[in-house]
């Protein structure tokens, strides 16, 4: 199996972690199960002691329409299918010019923003145990049960590219920090909102080393300078203690924590 080495400091949107050897998954899925697959680690925490790593080869990064179907390969970065549908006039996706990420990740956490969700469009997924239809996957608020390696994701096509929801879509995240982070460091609980908890116990703006919940959004948990895991880990186990303490609601991450 082929491998690349990979230096999460640079690599990761939080600019933390070291260099990693990670191999390559192609089309050979004998080994898969020993290994923890990566995207482009917009949502990822790398630890000291990160498990096996595994990411797409590059032959899933593709784009293609058959049978009045958009199909994209899970290695594509979300961004490249943003352009493609604004340029052929495809509806739907827009939000994704606004969600860093690969396709593969993206459809795995049932991504993105307010009620416009990947899986609003989804057709069917192709994982390394063949192709399942959206009707037969468990889903839900950045959740599904898909368990194995996403290699592609078909859409439902339909024309008319709306500039409009783009602006909305902007107007959404201005008010997100452009620090190093890996998006919202936890979910919503039903009926609340993360950052409101996590500012009510305190934790907005609190330095541990160069790490923070950002002044911007609460919810951000921002790298200003040379973060340590040791430090994200700290502000995060503190503010589920402190908002278990104070509201008796255990926050869950959205971000993916690795570290054996």
């Amino acid at each position: 199996m082929k491998t690349k080495q990979v230096n999460f400091k640079k690599y990761s949107s939080f600019k933390i972690g070291s260099e990693v050897s990670v191999a390559l998954l192609e089309d050979d899925f004998t080994d898969i199960n020993n290994y923890y697959l990566i995207g482009s680690c917009n949502n990822t925490l790398l630890g000291n002691n990160p498990p096996p790593l595994m990411m797409l080869d590059k032959m899933y990064d593709y784009i293609k329409i058959e049978n009045n179907t958009l199909k994209v390969g899970g290695a594509t970065p979300s961004g490249k299918v943003a352009s493609f549908c604004k340029k052929n006039n495809i509806a739907n996706l827009e939000f994704l010019s606004h969600l860093p990420g690969k396709l593969g990740g993206l459809v795995y956490m049932n991504a993105g923003l307010k009620e416009f969700e990947i899986f609003n469009v989804l057709v069917d997924v192709t994982t390394t145990n063949g192709t399942q239809k959206r009707e037969t996957i468990e889903y839900g608020y950045r959740y599904t049960n898909i368990n194995k390696p996403i290699l592609e994701a078909s859409f439902s096509l339909e024309n008319g590219y709306d500039v409009d929801k783009v602006e909305m879509f902007k107007k959404m995240r201005s008010n997100q920090p452009s620090t190093p982070s890996a998006g919202s460091c936890f979910k919503n609980p039903e009926g609340d909102y993360a950052g409101r908890l996590i500012e009510a116990v305190g934790l907005k703006g609190v330095m541990r080393g160069a790490m923070c919940f950002s002044e911007e959004h609460a919810n951000f948990l921002v790298n200003n300078g040379n973060g340590e895991f040791e430090d994200a880990m700290w502000l995060i186990n503190e503010a589920k203690r402190r908002v278990q303490e104070a509201f008796n609601i255990l926050l869950e991450c959205e971000i993916v924590i690795l570290e054996t």
